[in-house]
C-alpha cells in the first residue's frame, strides 16, 4: 500500500497531469494521420524530452506510443486505411462494417477492444511487479549480455524471408555505435581525426533521419489523394463496451497473447495480432465472417495489439534491453538523466516502475473517453493532405536535430540517414534492426567488458543458472531458424520441381497435340492432292 501510494504522490504534479493529457490526446490525432505513426512523432519530440523531468518526459512518449493504436483504428475502419502499421488488421472486419453500413458499431467496439487490452496488459504487469523486482537482481553483467545478444538474434529472426538483410543492418547499428571514443580506455575508433566523429554518432540523430525525416521524404514524393470519409450512421459510441461483454473468452485471450509478446524482445504487435485473430477464427462458431465484418475478429486484432505497450517496457525497465525502435527512443530519455533502467530500478526506484504503470492506466481512461465524444471531430484529421504532413514533418525534424548540440554536421548526418532510411522503405526493407543494433551494441559491450573480469573459461560464461538458461535459449533460437530455413528452402525447391514438370507435362502435351494436328492436316492435304490429280487425269 505505501508503494501505491508512493506512485501516486509522483503522477500528483500539474506537470504528469499535462503531460498525461497532451500525451493521450496527441497520441490519438497522430494515429488517425495515416502515413505519420507513432515511431515519427516520437522522434521529433525526443529531444524536447530531454529537458523535461524523466517521468514528465517518459509519460508524454508513453502516451503517444500507447495512444496512437487507438487513433490508427479511425482510418482504418472509416476508410480502410491503417493510420499506423499495426493497425492493418483491423481493415480486415471494420472496413467491412462501414461498408455495410454500421461504422459506429465498429469504431465503438475497436475502442472498447483497445481499452481492455491496455487495461488488462497494465494491471497484469501491476501485479508481476513484486515477481520482476525479485528476478531482475539475478541479472549481472554476463546475463544482460546474453540477454541483449538473444534480443538482436530475436529482432533478426523476426523478420522472416529478410533474416540476412535484418542481420546485416543490425551489424551496421552496432558499427555506428563503435564510432567515437570507447567507454572503457576512451581510445578513439573510426574517427579518422575527424573532430565531429570523435563523439559518436548520436542515436537520436540516427532516429530522426530514418524514421521521420524517411517519412517526409516518402510523403513528399506521393501524390495527395482525395478521401472522402463516411458518415457515422448506426448505434452510439458506448454500445461497444456491452458487445465487448458478450465475447470475454475472445478479448481475454488476445490480451494475455498481448502481454507475453510484448515481453519478448522483436516480436511485438503483429505476432500477438496474428495468434490472437487465429485463435479467435478457429474457437469461432461463426468462422466464415472473418475478413467479413466479424466482431470477434475486430476484438482480436485490437485488444492484442494495446495490450503490447505496457508489456514492452518489461525488458525495458527490468533489464535495460528495449524490444523494439520506440522502447529503444525510451532508453535515451532514461541515460539523458541518469537513470539507468535495470535490476537496480526495481530495487531502489519500484514506486517510479509503478507510477508509470499507474500513468498508462490513466492514459487508457483519458483516451477513451476523449474519443467517445470527439470522434465526429476527429475524422476530419483524415483529410490532411500528405505533401502538407511531410513539410511540417521535415521542418520539425531538424529543428530538433539542431537543438540537440547546436551542430550543422548533424543535421547534414540526420539528412543523410533520412536518405538511407528512405532507400530502405522504398526497397520494403526493415529499418528498426539499425536502431536496436546501435542500441543493444553498446549494452553488449559494456556488459562483456564487464563480464569477462571473471570469465577464465568459456564455460566461465554460462557458470551461473540465468546465464546457461539463456545460453540454452539462444541455441534454441538458432536451431529452429535453421530449421524453418531448411524447410522453407525444401519446400520452395519442391514448388520449383513440380513447376517445371507441369511445364514439361504440359509442354510435351502440346507437342503431342500439335504433332497429331499436324499429321491430321497432312493426311487431309494428302487426300486433297489425290482427288485433284484423279480429276486431272479424268478430263484426259
Amino acid at each position: 500500500m505505501d508503494l501505491l501510494l508512493s506512485a501516486l504522490d509522483i503522477l500528483m504534479r500539474w506537470d504528469v497531469a499535462l503531460a498525461l493529457l497532451v500525451g493521450s490526446i496527441g497520441g490519438v490525432l497522430i494515429g488517425a494521420i495515416p502515413g505519420v505513426g507513432p515511431a515519427v512523432a516520437i522522434a521529433i519530440l525526443l529531444p524536447a524530452t530531454f529537458s523535461m523531468d524523466p517521468i514528465v518526459g517518459l509519460t508524454v512518449l508513453l502516451g503517444i506510443y500507447g495512444s496512437s493504436m487507438y487513433g490508427g483504428s479511425i482510418p482504418a475502419i472509416l476508410i480502410n486505411t491503417p493510420g499506423t502499421a499495426v493497425n492493418a488488421l483491423t481493415t480486415y472486419d471494420g472496413y467491412p462494417m462501414t461498408a455495410r453500413g454500421e461504422p459506429k458499431r465498429a469504431l465503438s467496439l475497436a475502442y472498447s477492444s483497445s481499452f481492455f487490452g491496455g487495461i488488462f496488459s497494465v494491471l497484469c504487469l501491476i501485479l508481476f511487479a513484486p515477481v520482476l523486482a525479485k528476478v531482475a537482481p539475478m541479472f549481472g553483467s554476463r546475463e544482460i549480455f546474453l540477454a541483449a545478444l538473444l534480443g538482436i538474434l530475436l529482432v533478426i529472426v523476426a523478420h522472416r524471408g529478410q533474416s540476412l538483410i535484418a542481420g546485416a543492418l543490425a551489424c551496421f547499428g552496432i558499427f555506428l555505435q563503435t564510432i567515437g571514443m570507447e567507454p572503457v580506455k576512451y581510445s578513439q575508433r573510426y574517427t579518422f581525426d575527424q573532430p565531429f566523429l570523435q563523439g559518436g554518432i548520436n542515436l537520436i540523430v540516427v532516429v530522426l533521419g530514418l524514421f521521420a525525416l524517411s517519412q517526409a521524404f516518402v510523403l513528399l514524393t506521393s501524390e495527395d489523394e482525395k478521401i472522402r470519409t463516411t458518415r457515422l450512421r448506426g448505434g452510439g459510441l458506448f454500445q461497444g463496451l456491452r458487445e465487448l461483454a458478450r465475447h470475454p473468452r475472445v478479448a481475454t485471450v488476445s490480451a494475455s497473447f498481448g502481454v507475453l509478446m510484448g515481453m519478448i524482445p522483436g516480436v511485438g504487435e503483429f505476432t500477438a495480432q496474428f495468434m490472437s485473430y487465429t485463435y479467435a477464427q478457429r474457437s469461432s462458431k461463426r468462422p466464415q465472417d472473418f475478413g467479413r465484418g466479424s466482431s470477434e475478429g475486430l476484438i482480436a486484432a485490437e485488444t492484442s495489439n494495446n495490450a503490447v505497450p505496457a508489456a514492452a517496457m518489461v525488458p525495458l525497465l527490468a533489464l535495460g534491453i528495449p524490444g523494439e525502435a520506440l522502447t529503444a527512443m525510451m532508453l535515451s530519455v532514461f541515460y539523458v538523466h541518469n537513470v539507468v533502467p535495470g535490476p537496480g530500478l526495481f530495487q531502489n526506484d519500484m514506486d517510479f516502475v509503478v507510477a508509470l504503470y499507474l500513468a498508462l492506466l490513466i492514459l487508457n481512461v483519458l483516451v477513451l473517453v476523449f474519443l467517445l465524444f470527439a470522434t465526429k471531430s476527429l475524422i476530419q484529421v483524415v483529410k490532411i493532405p500528405n505533401r502538407f504532413l511531410g513539410v511540417c514533418i521535415l521542418a520539425l525534424s531538424f529543428v530538433g536535430v539542431y537543438s540537440l548540440r547546436n551542430s550543422a554536421t548533424d543535421c547534414v548526418l540526420a539528412a543523410v540517414f533520412g536518405v538511407v532510411g528512405y532507400i530502405l522503405k522504398r526497397l520494403s526493407l526493415p529499418s528498426v534492426p539499425i536502431i536496436l543494433g546501435m542500441v543493444l551494441g553498446g549494452i553488449m559491450e559494456v556488459k562483456l567488458r564487464a563480464g569477462m573480469a571473471r570469465v577464465k573459461s568459456p564455460l566461465d560464461m554460462i557458470d551461473r543458472p540465468v546465464a546457461f538458461i539463456l545460453f540454452l535459449i539462444i541455441i534454441a533460437v538458432l536451431v529452429m531458424h535453421i530449421r524453418r530455413v531448411w524447410l522453407d528452402r525444401r519446400e520452395l525447391k519442391e514448388a520449383e520441381w513440380q513447376f517445371k514438370r507441369r511445364s514439361t507435362s504440359f509442354g510435351a502435351m502440346l507437342l503431342r497435340r500439335r504433332s497429331s494436328f499436324l499429321m491430321e492436316r497432312g493426311k487431309l492435304v494428302r487426300a486433297r492432292r489425290l482427288e485433284w490429280f484423279r480429276r486431272l487425269t479424268g478430263l484426259f
